[in-house]
C-alpha cells in the first residue's frame, strides 16, 4: 500500500483540494479521499489530474512524421499519403516496430496519455508471409508498452479486403491480410500470454467496412464473444468522403448507419473518425453508447474534415481522442484541436461548453477520460476507488498556469500555449516520468534514430 497527496485534484466529481490517494499492492486506487490529512503520504508537486487513454495509435506512423507532406505532381488527399505508408510499411522490421513503439510511447507519457490503444495491422513479413511466431509483431508493442511503463489496450487488425464489394486486396496491403481463422488465432495467442498482467488488455480492430466483408466482421465478433464477450472492438469509419460514397454505392447505406443496422453496437465499440455522419447517424451513434474516437491533430493533417461535435454532446455521446498516425503525441494537443477545428467551422467560442458546464477545457478532459477508459476496456476512468492509479502532476511554475484557481485551470491547461505543463506522471502507483525525464529515454531515443533513419533513406 502506498498513499499520495494532491494540494488540487480533479476527480470525477470536479475539482477537490487536499486529496489522499490510496495505491494497493496491484497499482489500484483503494481510496481517494478529499479534505484530508498528508499524515504518512508522498506529497504530489503540483495539481494532480487523471491520465488521458490515447484511443486510437498507429505507433509506426511516428517515424513517418514529415516524410508525406510534400506535394506530389496529383491532388494531395488521405489517399495518396496512404501510398507512402504503404511503402514506409513494406520496409518496417519487428526490431524497427519495437524501437519506434518505445520512443512514441515515452512521447506519450510526456504528453499526457498514461495507457494507448493499439490499432495493429501489420502482421506478416514485407513478403506477405506471416512469420514464424505469428504475434512476432503484436508481442514487439507488448514488450515496448512493458519496458516503458504505459499501459496497452493491444487491438490486432483484420483486414482482408481493397475495398466495398470483396475488391482483393493489392501488394501494399500484403502485410495485413489474414484469414478470420488465424486472426482469432493471433487474438488468442495474445490473449494468454497476457492473462494476469493489469497493464494489458487485448481487443479487436476490424480494419473498416472496406477492408473487412460482412461475413468477416460477423465471424471475427463471434469467435471473439466466445471467448471474452466484453472484449473492445474498434474500427475505422467514415473518415473520408469517397468511402462513404464508396459504401452507399455498395449496400445503399452510409457506414454508420448500415454498421448500426446490422451489428449489436454498444459502449464496448469505439467508432474511429466517425468524421461524416447525418444528423440522424450523429444522434443514433450517441444513444448506442459506443465511443466516437477523435484525433484531431491526423484529421487535420489527411483533410479528414470535421467531426459533428456540438450534436453529438447534445445527444449526450460519448468520446475519447487519440494521436492516430502520430504526427502529434499531446494530448492536450488534441482536446485544443478538438475545440478549435469546431470554432473555426462554426465561428464561434466555447463550443464543447454547455449551461450546464462552463468550462470548455473541462468538458473535453474530463469526456476524453470517461470515453478513452470505456474503449480501452480497463478500468482507467479517473481519481476513484477501483480504477487504476494513473495520474499527472502538473508543474505549478509553468507560466500559463501562474494565478488561475480550479475555475480557470482545465482552460488554462488546454488552451494556455505550447509548453508542456506536465511535470510528473504515475501509471499503476508507479512514477514512469519524473520533472519531464523517462528513466530509459536515452536509450530509446538511441534505438529509434537508427530505425528512423534507415527507414527514411530506403523510401
Amino acid at each position: 500500500m502506498s498513499a499520495f497527496f494532491a494540494g488540487l485534484a480533479l476527480l470525477p466529481s470536479g475539482w477537490a483540494k487536499n486529496v489522499r490517494l490510496e495505491v494497493d499492492a496491484g497499482g489500484v486506487l483503494s481510496a481517494v479521499s478529499p479534505d484530508a490529512s498528508a499524515a504518512g503520504a508522498a506529497r504530489l508537486a503540483g495539481s494532480v489530474l487523471p491520465g488521458i487513454c490515447d484511443l486510437h495509435s498507429h505507433a509506426f506512423q511516428r517515424a513517418m512524421a514529415g516524410l508525406t507532406e510534400r506535394r506530389s505532381a496529383t491532388a494531395d488527399s488521405f489517399w495518396t499519403w496512404r501510398d507512402v505508408m504503404y511503402k514506409f510499411a513494406a520496409r518496417l522490421a519487428p526490431e524497427d516496430l519495437e524501437a519506434i513503439a518505445a520512443q512514441l510511447y515515452i512521447e506519450l507519457l510526456k504528453g499526457g496519455y498514461t495507457s494507448v490503444c493499439e490499432f495493429h495491422y501489420i502482421h506478416n513479413g514485407s513478403d506477405g508471409r506471416p512469420f514464424a511466431n505469428r504475434a512476432e509483431m503484436s508481442e514487439r508493442l507488448v514488450r515496448a508498452a512493458a519496458r516503458v511503463g504505459i499501459g496497452l489496450t493491444l487491438l490486432p487488425v483484420l483486414y482482408q479486403t481493397a475495398n466495398f464489394g470483396g475488391v482483393p486486396p493489392h501488394e501494399g496491403q500484403r502485410r495485413f491480410v489474414t484469414t478470420v481463422d488465424e486472426f482469432l488465432g493471433l487474438v488468442g495467442a495474445l490473449r494468454d500470454s497476457g492473462a494476469g498482467d493489469p497493464n494489458v488488455r487485448i481487443g479487436i480492430a476490424p480494419h473498416s467496412l472496406r477492408a473487412v466483408p460482412p461475413e468477416a466482421l460477423r465471424d471475427a465478433i463471434r469467435g471473439m464473444d466466445a471467448t471474452d464477450a466484453a472484449a473492445p472492438i474498434h474500427i475505422h469509419i467514415a473518415e473520408q468522403t469517397k468511402e462513404v460514397d464508396d459504401c452507399v454505392a455498395w449496400s445503399g447505406r452510409r457506414p454508420v448507419e448500415w454498421l448500426l443496422a446490422n451489428h449489436s453496437v454498444s459502449s464496448r465499440w469505439c467508432l474511429v473518425h466517425a468524421t461524416h455522419l447525418t444528423e440522424d447517424e450523429t444522434f443514433a451513434l450517441a444513444r448506442s453508447g459506443a465511443v466516437a474516437g477523435l484525433c484531431p491533430t491526423t484529421e487535420a493533417n489527411l483533410g479528414d474534415g470535421f467531426f459533428p461535435l456540438p450534436a453529438f454532446l447534445a445527444g449526450r455521446g460519448a468520446f475519447g481522442v487519440g494521436s492516430d498516425s502520430n504526427v502529434s503525441t499531446s494530448s492536450v494537443e488534441e482536446l485544443r484541436w478538438l475545440e478549435y477545428g469546431q470554432r473555426l467551422l462554426h465561428r464561434r467560442r466555447a463550443v464543447a461548453a454547455s449551461p450546464a458546464m462552463a468550462s470548455p477545457g473541462l468538458v473535453l478532459y474530463q469526456g476524453a477520460v470517461a470515453g478513452g477508459a470505456t474503449a480501452s476496456g480497463r478500468p482507467i476512468a479517473g481519481l476513484a476507488p477501483g480504477q487504476r492509479a494513473d495520474f499527472l502532476v502538473i508543474d505549478a511554475d509553468t507560466p500559463f498556469l501562474c494565478g488561475r484557481g480550479p475555475d480557470e485551470l482545465a482552460d488554462a491547461i488546454v488552451f494556455g500555449g505550447n509548453a508542456n505543463p506536465i511535470r510528473d506522471v504515475f501509471v499503476g502507483g508507479e512514477q514512469v516520468i519524473e520533472q519531464g525525464r523517462h528513466a530509459r529515454q536515452e536509450a530509446a531515443q538511441a534505438a529509434y534514430r537508427a530505425a528512423a533513419e534507415r527507414l527514411a533513406a530506403s523510401l
